[in-house]
């Protein structure tokens, strides 16, 4: 049956859960030791087995201790000793559930136990009935959350009395009001009943229907609202655990859970690759602007630095370069960090910075940033065409070549500014240099794959085969996957002649997004990947703006 909720999570009829309570010779687990353990082993309601100890803690029972349990050292001095007496209870509650009422209390004693006698803890699945009843039942129904109350109010057969098998099954009782409580809403799986919190209203708990029948496969998701329209588009290793996912208190970030009231439908899309999932995911969110995501909505909002097309070339910031412009860099996600860019490659080589056409036949008076010795002032008509190419030069070094004096007289500003303790100054330009280099790097290292006709790269799956990608142009053509123990070459024949046909690109941005673009490099940089054929050519500038991004990026909280 397609939509079994074995599908969607474990039934709690078919959870095996231990209930159980300690008594202690004091509050600390660290100091103090246990005197009884109770258990109750039970199933989809009904009782399996129980057990029961005195355990010998090798310390006096306080006095206090003792006539709140009635338990005394004569009770417990031929009982078995904590190693003996804990190894049994992990018998009984080998492969269940743990439940307790406070249980850090008691699974903390019990954990202590495992490690001060060598024994290793499970490492069970804990239930916490005191948290649990703090999200079900109100102040309005019971004045606490002690066991003694919350037996009382779901009709305990058994009254707590500090003995460690009397609250054990009154703990049984209440976990049973809990969870006949909690069906009535829908929760009716050990996973939900885990994660159960009332910030997750009924109304959006009850919408896990959406989750059904999706597939436990990588890809991309499509929330989408009652008139087909897209709310939220996301990606995942596996589709239908992750949309499930927003059903529960593990989501709380508030615009999913309004997102997840206007939700009518989720669309799949099985991708071959998570590569092919990256990619779609920025595609359909560029394409359709959902509401609910934040990032990559806005593509055609990239700004990009370039050297004009002109006698004396200046830098400009524009929205889109092409295949004939000087040089360029980016893009960048706003105007002012194509600003600082501007900023650190003026610092570094003197370009002019006005704005208007300079002809050499008409020269007109030197502005203060040539006073100030930081633009070769080529307005003056005393700057030959060729000698401010050499100039130009050097600025095209910076962005498309190398880098490395450019960023040693920006690094040698930066010291002479702190050894004058101008650190304010220096940190500025510092922030400009790195919007520089980040953004030289990104467009260096993207250029071989923009330019590459194709490149077709494989990469080991986790499941077992090889993940096929066909790259063009920079866009992501086609992916594929060939399964373990095939020979991955006629995959790869396929590939190449099922893929999408890419024109060669007027300019970055053209065929692919840029953020597409980035995203293919990083998946072919990864390590373990293997270039299986290439057109063009793999190649980064020597000297070139990466090692300096690398080099400033464990200072500005940078991924190198």
């Amino acid at each position: 049956m397609q939509d079994r909720l074995d599908d969607l999570g474990t039934p709690l009829a078919e959870v095996t859960f231990v209930v159980v309570d300690l008594e202690t010779t004091g509050g600390s687990a660290r100091d103090c030791g246990i005197t009884e353990i109770g258990a109750v082993k039970v199933r989809g309601g009904e009782e399996l087995g129980e057990l029961q100890t005195f355990v010998n803690p090798g310390e006096p029972i306080p006095a206090f201790i003792q006539s709140l349990t009635g338990i005394t050292d004569a009770m417990v001095r031929d009982a078995p000793r904590t190693r003996e007496a804990v190894a049994s209870f992990l018998d009984f509650a080998q492969g269940a559930v743990l439940v307790a009422h406070n249980a850090g209390f008691d699974i903390g004693f019990l954990k202590a136990a495992c490690a001060a006698h060598d024994l290793r803890w499970p490492g069970a699945t804990v239930l916490d009935t005191v948290r649990l009843a703090r999200q079900v039942v109100s102040r309005d129904e019971v004045r606490n959350h002690k066991l003694a109350t919350l037996a009382r109010h779901f009709g305990a057969a058994t009254t707590p009395d500090h003995r460690a098998l009397h609250d054990a099954r009154a703990t049984v009782d209440v976990l049973h009001g809990l969870i006949g409580r909690l069906g009535s809403v829908g929760v009716d799986t050990l996973e939900e009943l885990s994660s159960y919190s009332s910030r997750v209203s009924d109304a959006q708990r009850r919408k896990r229907h959406l989750a059904d029948g999706l597939p436990s496969a990588p890809g991309v998701y499509v929330f989408k609202d009652d008139r087909g329209e897209p709310l939220y588009v996301g990606t995942s290793v596996d589709i239908r655990a992750r949309v499930r996912s927003y059903f529960t208190a593990s989501e709380q970030r508030r615009r999913m859970g309004e997102m997840i009231r206007l939700a009518a439908s989720v669309t799949p899309i099985v991708c071959a690759t998570t590569l092919e999932a990256g990619v779609r995911e920025l595609r359909l969110i560029a394409k359709h602007k959902p509401r609910y995501n934040r990032r990559s909505r806005h593509p055609e909002r990239a700004w990009w630095l370039k050297l004009t097309d002109e006698a004396f070339p200046r830098l400009s910031i524009v929205r889109a370069v092409g295949p004939d412009d000087l040089a360029f860099a980016g893009p960048f996600g706003s105007r002012g960090s194509a600003e600082e860019a501007m900023a650190a490659l003026h610092d570094a080589v003197p370009l002019r910075q006005c704005l208007t056409r300079i002809s050499p036949k008409r020269p007109t008076s030197p502005c203060a940033i040539a006073d100030m010795g930081r633009c070769s002032a080529p307005c003056t008509g005393e700057v030959p065409v060729e000698d401010y190419a050499v100039t130009v030069a050097e600025a095209v070094g910076v962005l498309v070549g190398d880098s490395r004096d450019a960023v040693a007289t920006v690094r040698e500003r930066m010291r002479v500014l702190s050894a004058s303790e101008r650190y304010e100054e220096a940190g500025a330009v510092r922030d400009r240099l790195a919007a520089l280099v980040r953004a030289a790097s990104r467009n260096q290292r993207a250029a071989p794959v923009r330019e590459a006709t194709e490149i077709i790269a494989a990469r080991r799956a986790p499941r077992g085969g090889w993940d096929l990608v066909c790259v063009r142009h920079g866009r992501l053509a086609g992916s594929t996957h060939s399964p373990a123990g095939a020979d991955p070459m006629p995959y790869v024949a396929a590939l190449q002649a099922s893929a999408e046909v890419v024109p060669m690109p007027t300019g970055p941005g053209t065929s692919a997004l840029p953020e597409e673009t980035e995203l293919v490099l990083r998946w072919l940089e990864t390590e373990g990947t293997r270039l299986v054929d290439i057109d063009g050519t793999w190649t980064c500038p020597v000297g070139g703006a990466a090692a300096a991004h690398e080099a400033l990026a464990p200072a500005l909280g940078w991924a190198s």
